[in-house]
């Protein structure tokens, strides 16, 4: 009896549309990445605009990178490697570019409104609600069609690749749609739905995991294609491929809260961040140890392709981020790196190693066979491997060095017990030169992206586009067919809706013990009798504060270590935040913290600070912020602030919302008074009076002193 042979074909048009986006906004994110880097050596760069301070294209950079660049790569590398794993055209062509054009259309509304100042602070998770949405529709999309090829296959087996992708799908869609609640006061504004603590830790699950689930697990997936097709060898252990898989996906999820270490977080929470950050090292390392032995005898290969050389380096820095992040979990070791540039070098090990010279090494392989010629030039992709290499080094080594040298300097004290360093600035002038060298890095990594885009471009030219690649295969066997090995993991990956359902029970389960205690249990965010909601013109400086990207160098989260109660006050307390929505702990201090700036420098100070930093405080690299006394406080929005605000929980009395100017405009009047005093006239409807309302208001409430009785005869202690 012949065999039955189904021809069909692979749609490769989607692949090269998410490979040109890949291209594109890969330039222009790692573009306007190299313009922060420099920024934050010479603030001119800043060019007194609104729109293109360090605190507003800081988060389209990070956007632009992880959705933009590393986004459409995942898209591209996905739909390439999905058809062929499983022997059919992806199940709808109208999703598949249903799915592109949605996505490049919430990229370009991310460009446009993270300039303009509207964005909700929580890091990689900045874009307003209206895109939110968006979002979730396309991600939708996205899963809709990728669900609908498994299940029209051919090929029985899901291959370890397929597992990476589903568990991608799952867990972003849960990510995102849990961090995403808000409540929305116009278009483009809303207020996080959960405050202080509680916005912090979900922030992080979801934060930690979008690296994980976003820029991880995708391409882990996809390093378990191209790598053994690269090199033209099996993956080394498929049992060490599922316990790589099981044990990655269950044990990420619990480990966001290392990021809030030392911080108004639970100690109990911190602590399980830690845990399981920790056992984190074994799957990580055995998924890179995976991918390295796959190389076994093909190292000889790698002195000449450029595609190898790419993903040795990529799977290298993969095993390098993912020891260093848990050993960063560590609380001593945090003690030092945390608010500091090692961050910027860890992330960027990950991204610049992990993801970019991954996404380089797919594209020089996809590239020549999508247009069936060869490469045109590898010299030019060696060349492109070596200035990324250097870029690398040049990067992160100096923000090794910059992180260190920030942390001693903070901490540092003389015999007498004093501060060395009391002023803040000085040490951020100490590391000017490292960021100068950071910039050179950037700069080299970005000159072998150009590089590689003209010979993507050479290579394409010299061949013919084949759109639709002809395949046959056999159908797929209505009956279950028993194979050996693999233990009992055959029957899942035959069945891929139980496979599924699984990978969500396996990334829920951490995060619901984390997340409900937190919520649930009152004597985790223990209350304060003295803090007090903000006051409208305060409530709006707030606003203004988060649309200058503020939070992007400031962070207002004082750690229980003598450096920083010398240097700031009081630690921080858990009870101070539940009334911020979201939270502005923040996660890198260029600048100094705020959590105790009220009553520090006069409004006076804060007004001149805020028109020219360099002339207050020689040396520093803060922008102005000229239009702050040009733009007036939106005093129509404030009905709708209040209102929202009551909705999440704030006490604002009923109906206040009608009276709320007219205190807004009562201390608005009383700060311009001071200010007049001093022989500054501004409007009393300015931006910058809201915004030193609300700087003045900055740890104001847990200064409340309450009188203690005196006993007879009992000397008044000072």
């Amino acid at each position: 009896m012949l065999m039955q042979i189904e021809r069909f074909s692979y749609d490769n048009k989607i692949v090269k549309a998410f490979m040109i986006a890949t291209v594109v906004f890969g330039l222009v994110g790692m573009l306007v990445g190299l313009t922060a880097a420099i920024q934050l050596v010479y603030p001119v760069f800043n060019f007194d605009l609104q729109y293109t301070t360090f605190g507003r294209i800081r988060p389209l950079h990070t956007n632009a990178i992880i959705f933009a660049f590393v986004g459409n790569a995942m898209f591209a590398g996905v739909y390439y490697s999905m058809q062929r794993l499983l022997k059919t055209r992806m199940f709808s062509d109208k999703l598949s570019w249903i799915h592109f054009w949605g996505w490049q259309l919430i990229i370009l509304a991310a460009a446009i409104t993270l300039p303009l100042g509207y964005t909700t602070s929580k890091e990689y998770a900045e874009l307003e609600w209206p895109i939110d949405i968006a979002i979730t529709l396309i991600w939708v999309a996205f899963g809709w069609n990728m669900i609908g090829t498994i299940i029209k296959r051919r090929e029985r087996h899901m291959y370890v690749a397929i597992w990476f992708y589903i568990a991608t799908f799952i867990t972003v869609a849960v990510l995102h749609v849990v961090n995403s609640f808000e409540i929305p006061v116009t278009f483009f504004k809303s207020y996080s739905w959960y405050a202080g603590v509680q916005d912090a830790l979900v922030q992080w699950w979801y934060g930690h995991n979008a690296v994980a689930f976003f820029l991880t697990t995708p391409y882990l997936g996809m390093m378990y294609y191209f790598l053994p097709k690269a090199a033209n060898r099996p993956v080394y252990s498929y049992r060490l491929s599922i316990i790589h898989f099981w044990s990655l996906i269950f044990i990420y999820i619990w480990a966001g809260p290392h990021h809030l270490l030392y911080t108004s977080l639970p100690d109990w929470a911190q602590s399980l961040g830690v845990v399981f950050s920790i056992m984190l090292i074994a799957p990580s390392w055995g998924g890179m140890l995976n991918g390295l032995l796959t190389l076994r005898g093909a190292w000889d290969r790698v002195r000449e392709d450029p595609v190898l050389k790419f993903m040795v380096v990529a799977v290298t820095a993969y095993g390098m981020a993912t020891l260093e992040g848990p050993l960063l979990s560590l609380k001593n070791v945090n003690a030092i790196a945390h608010f500091t540039d090692w961050i910027v070098a860890h992330v960027h090990v990950g991204g610049l190693g992990w993801n970019g010279f991954m996404i380089f090494s797919i594209l020089y392989w996809i590239t020549p066979r999508m247009w069936n010629t060869k490469l045109y030039s590898t010299r030019l992709a060696n060349t492109h491997f070596w200035l990324g290499t250097l870029g690398i080094i040049f990067y992160a080594l100096p923000m090794y060095v910059s992180g260190v040298v920030q942390s001693l300097m903070w901490k540092e004290f003389n015999p007498e017990g004093f501060l060395v360093y009391k002023n803040f600035l000085e040490t951020t002038m100490a590391i000017l030169p490292l960021h100068a060298l950071r910039a050179t890095g950037g700069a080299l990594y970005l000159t072998g992206a150009i590089i590689m885009t003209y010979n993507l471009i050479k290579t394409a030219n010299a061949g013919s586009f084949i759109a639709n690649e002809d395949a046959e295969a056999a159908p797929l066997e209505k009956a279950y067919v028993a194979t050996s090995g693999g233990w009992h993991h055959r029957l899942l990956e035959h069945k891929p809706v139980i496979f599924t359902v699984l990978t969500l029970v396996a990334i829920l389960i951490g995060g619901a013990i984390e997340m409900i205690p937190t919520f649930l249990i009152k004597s985790n965010v223990p209350t304060i009798t003295s803090v007090k909601p903000y006051t409208p013109l305060e409530l709006h400086g707030r606003d203004i504060y988060i649309r200058e990207g503020c939070v992007n160098c400031h962070t207002q989260m004082v750690r229980p270590f003598r450096s920083e109660t010398e240097r700031y006050g009081e630690y921080s307390k858990s009870g101070e935040f539940v009334y911020d929505h979201p939270f502005l702990w923040g996660s890198k201090r260029t600048g100094p913290d705020l959590a105790r700036l009220n009553g520090k420098y006069s409004n006076t100070w804060h007004y001149n600070h805020l028109l020219a930093p360099d002339a207050v405080s020689t040396g520093s690299i803060m922008p102005a912020y000229p239009w702050l006394f040009e733009q007036s406080i939106q005093k129509e929005l404030t009905p709708g602030k209040i209102s929202a605000m009551r909705t999440l929980g704030v006490p604002y009395e009923a109906g206040y919302e009608e009276k709320a100017n007219d205190d807004l405009e009562q201390q608005a009047s009383a700060i311009a008074g001071t200010l007049k005093t001093d022989g500054i006239e501004v409007a009393e409807d300015a931006e910058i009076i809201a915004v030193i309302a609300y700087l003045q208001r900055l740890g104001k409430d847990i200064k409340v002193e309450t009188a203690t009785p005196t006993l007879v005869n009992e000397t008044p202690k000072n």
